[in-house]
């Protein structure tokens, strides 16, 4: 049976079954996938089976429907495709008559695509007292720095990590570039210094 699952920054929040011919998604409560978001409409769009086929399509919303991050109108779905209202990104997974094996490729591939999701990650501290110290990442957002000095925010996002200042004067930088106001992606092997300190950012 199709479904929906609903994550926000890599968080699962809900997973929906597709058991209706017609299943509406928006703001409102009366919906039958609600999320309670400014970004989503109050009638943001809806999805209609036929037989064994699922289509999307978007009910003249406000900030449009994407589908693998193209806006649509009216879209089939297949297994393992991401729709992006918003901030909320919908997995749709739908097996049909495939076998167990053949089910885990597919889900698999979907995540080796580079890029479609944020694996594990490290900061490495790279000098002063915690050198050689690593801290995994596995919060959704991290703090790093020293309160009053200069404090980042590490943040995991469905695509990877970004860095955004926090506070402090002494803007922090990352492979000696200063990081501004807007959040930087970060990539395996970024060097960050902050408040003194060099830092480097592995992911595996």
């Amino acid at each position: 049976m199709p479904k929906m699952i609903v994550s926000i920054d890599g968080v699962v929040i809900k997973e929906v079954q597709l058991t209706k011919d017609r299943t509406t998604l928006g703001r409102r409560p009366y919906n039958d996938i609600v999320i309670d978001n400014l970004a989503v409409s109050g009638e943001h769009a809806v999805l209609q089976m036929s037989g064994a086929d699922v289509f999307l399509e978007d009910l003249n919303s406000t900030n449009g429907t994407y589908v693998n991050g193209k806006a649509i109108k009216k879209q089939q779905l297949h297994n393992g495709d991401t729709v992006e209202i918003g901030k909320y990104k919908i997995k749709f997974i739908h097996d049909g008559t495939t076998d167990s094996h053949e089910k885990t490729m597919v889900i698999n591939t979907a995540q080796a695509e580079p890029g479609a999701a944020a694996g594990p990650a490290a900061i490495r501290v790279m000098s002063g007292a915690a050198a050689g110290r690593e801290v995994p990442l596995v919060k959704v957002v991290t703090t790093i720095g020293k309160p009053g000095v200069a404090v980042a925010a590490i943040t995991k996002r469905p695509h990877g990590y970004v860095v955004a200042l926090v506070e402090g004067q002494n803007k922090p930088t990352i492979n000696g570039q200063p990081l501004g106001s807007e959040p930087v992606q970060l990539r395996n092997g970024d060097v960050i210094e902050l408040a003194g300190t060099q830092m480097q950012f592995v992911q595996q």
